[in-house]
Formats: structure tokens, C-alpha cells, sequence
């Protein structure tokens, strides 16, 4: 299983390392890319070195294109080409798509990619998506949202449930410590 988790300056810091981590725990292999360059600053000013740009992805598949918030993160990945391009790929392959916080309004719904799903983002952004639910973590189809910082291991951990499925990601919440929402 391989999962991108796209960054770019001023994004959130815990959706990008908390998804990355239980990812990572549940034997995931993780590629932070960039949509600028290869260091980014997070919005809190937590510098994140990416292993590859977004211009080194464009022949790869992915199981997951995740996509964390934050502002103005969620709005330069938005604004990246070369990530609207994997993501709508991506969609039309009905392959899996993550998105948290800011993301799920500036991103997916911006690119019209959430127009048959439904979808949760944070807290007032809900007029971007156009069918949203208020769950702290929503799936529907091939695309996973999520509110923000607050539910980021639940995030990751319905990511881990989709990819490798429920005992894995039990096994990756209780080596954590981590007590699920219900």
C-alpha cells in the first residue's frame, strides 16, 4: 500500500504528522510530497521536509491522495495543477481520497470532486460541500473527510480500516493508545 500526503506552506501541522504516523504504524508506506518545495513551513511554524515534489508523482499510483488543512495550506494545494491533476485521476479511477479540515471545501469541493458524496470539513466551510454531514469523520464512496486537528487520529485511523482493514487499524489505535470515537 502506498499513501501521498500532499504539503505546501501553512499547512496543519497535527492532520500531517498524526496521519502520517498511524499510517506509517500501520505499514503504510507514506510519501509526504510537496506542492512547493521539498521544506515547508506549517501554519504553527513546523518545518516539514517532503521526500519528493508533486512533479516527481505524476507517473505513480497511490492508493490514497490525502490532502490535510489548514490555511493557506488547503489553498496551495488547491491552487497546485499538479495535485488537482493526481486527485481528479484519482477520482475517476474511484480510487481512495483523503481529505481533513479546510481541505475537504478549498480542495475537493473547488475541484468539483465531491459533488456525488458526502462529505464533513471544518466548521464553517460547510457551505462549500455540497451534501455535508457533521460526523467528525465522513466516508462516502472513495472519499474520506474529516474536521481538523481535533479528530486527525480518527482520520487516519478510518483510512487505515479502508486500506488494510478493521483489525489493523485496532491493532494501530490500541499500540497508540488511542480510544476511537464512536
Amino acid at each position: 500500500m502506498k499513501a501521498l500526503i500532499a504539503i505546501a506552506n501553512g499547512i496543519e501541522e497535527m492532520e500531517t504528522v498524526v496521519t502520517q504516523d498511524l499510517l506509517v504504524r500501520a505499514g503504510i508506506d507514506v510519501w509526504l510530497v510537496s506542492v512547493e518545495g521539498l521544506t515547508v513551513t506549517a501554519a504553527r511554524g513546523l518545518a516539514l521536509t517532503a521526500q519528493k515534489t508533486i512533479d516527481q508523482c505524476q507517473d505513480e499510483e497511490f492508493d490514497i491522495i490525502i490532502c490535510p488543512g489548514g490555511l493557506p495550506g488547503a489553498e496551495n494545494l488547491r491552487d497546485s495543477e499538479l495535485l488537482t491533476q493526481l486527485l481528479r485521476n484519482q477520482h475517476k479511477k474511484h480510487k481512495w481520497i483523503g481529505a481533513i479540515c479546510a481541505s475537504p471545501a478549498y480542495v475537493l469541493a473547488h475541484h468539483g470532486l465531491l459533488v456525488d458524496h458526502v462529505a464533513t470539513c471544518y466548521p464553517g466551510n460547510e457551505e462549500s460541500i455540497p451534501h455535508y454531514d457533521h460526523k467528525p469523520v465522513v466516508t462516502s464512496g472513495h472519499i474520506i473527510t474529516s474536521q481538523g486537528p481535533g479528530t486527525a487520529m480518527a482520520f487516519a485511523l478510518e483510512i487505515i480500516s479502508k486500506l488494510k482493514g478493521d483489525v489493523v487499524a485496532r491493532e494501530v489505535a490500541a499500540t497508540a493508545l488511542i480510544t476511537p470515537i464512536s
